[in-house]
């Protein structure tokens, strides 16, 4: 019984994204991807979530986000070489502003693991940055560069931290740091060529 080749799992976009078939994007118009991303399945991302201040300027932001700065309406923004693991959850911080309940943008830098399972909260991510498995990241925390997140650790809201540190705990705190050296470890470009409908093995 001949079967036609089941569609692949991955959409890839023109600048190289991979996106499940299974994950979940809503509100897609204001989720921002930098290129070369991988989203696994069953992650959430709520770009429903957005800024509920109006703006004027949605319609020409779409061609020139690229060269300037986003535009308010963006609800989370992903930066290059990130990978979304399976069943991970992005979502904008939100809170009372000028009386009115409004979501805030989650950004995120480049080279950003994040573990399966993980909830994500946060106003900003640096670059570098690996969350393991079963973490939750509270709102508008606050991760800078080169930060390494341990496995079941809970960031609490606002939480700063500073660049170079290991963080763990329930609640979160710094127990080490990134060693000299130990940069190279957060690379992600081999880790995107695993994955997608013609994945290459990862290096031994």
């Amino acid at each position: 019984m001949s079967r036609r080749p089941p569609r692949g799992e991955y959409i890839e976009t023109d600048t190289g994204n991979k996106v499940a078939r299974k994950a979940t994007l809503v509100g897609t118009q204001n989720i921002m991807l930098g290129g070369k991303t991988v989203i696994q399945p069953e992650v959430m991302i709520r770009g429903d979530l957005a800024r509920s201040v109006p703006s004027s300027s949605s319609t020409a932001s779409s061609s020139g986000a690229a060269g300037g700065a986003p535009p308010n309406n963006t609800a989370v923004a992903i930066g290059r070489y990130c990978f979304l693991s399976r069943g991970c959850c992005l979502r904008p911080p939100g809170r009372l502003y000028k009386g009115a309940f409004t979501y805030m943008p989650l950004r995120m830098g480049d080279h950003v693991y994040i573990g399966p399972g993980t909830v994500v909260q946060a106003a900003s991510i640096g670059s570098h940055v690996h969350i393991g498995q079963r973490v939750v990241v509270g709102e508008f925390a606050i991760i800078k560069d080169y930060v390494r997140i341990l496995d079941e650790t809970v960031v609490p809201p606002n939480m700063v931290i500073p660049s170079f540190s290991i963080v763990a705990g329930q609640p979160a705190r710094v127990v080490g740091e990134v060693p000299e050296g130990g940069h190279e470890a957060f690379e992600l470009r081999e880790l995107y060529k695993t994955v997608g409908n013609n994945p290459q093995p990862a290096p031994s």
